[in-house]
């Protein structure tokens, strides 16, 4: 799992990554954050062919910004730098398995 520190990072390892990247936008005080945490977990040692990523939204609130990240867990999927998928709130495995 790549925990997401700064922008450049995000942009080195998101952005200008060559598979999809999986990205949870949570904060620590949230609860369905949380809840999901798990599953993400899951998701990224099960990776193939995709990258899992975490934002905490008050590290870096310029990030969550840039992204329209209202409300959080929010998961967004970078293909080729660009966000193709978004799912906002709590999911099963399978739905954001999809997402992929």
């Amino acid at each position: 799992m790549i925990l997401i520190k700064t922008q450049e990072q995000f942009d080195l390892e998101v952005l200008k990554s060559d598979t999809p990247v999986m990205v949870d936008f949570y904060a620590d005080w949230c609860g369905p954050c949380k809840a999901l945490a798990p599953l993400i977990e899951e998701l990224d040692q099960e990776a193939e062919g995709y990258a899992v990523a975490k934002v905490n939204v008050d590290a870096i609130p310029e990030l969550a910004q840039q992204y329209r990240v209202a409300s959080i867990p929010t998961i967004l999927i970078f293909r080729d730098g660009i966000c193709a998928e978004r799912n906002v709130g709590l999911a099963s495995k399978d739905e954001l398995k999809q997402l992929i």
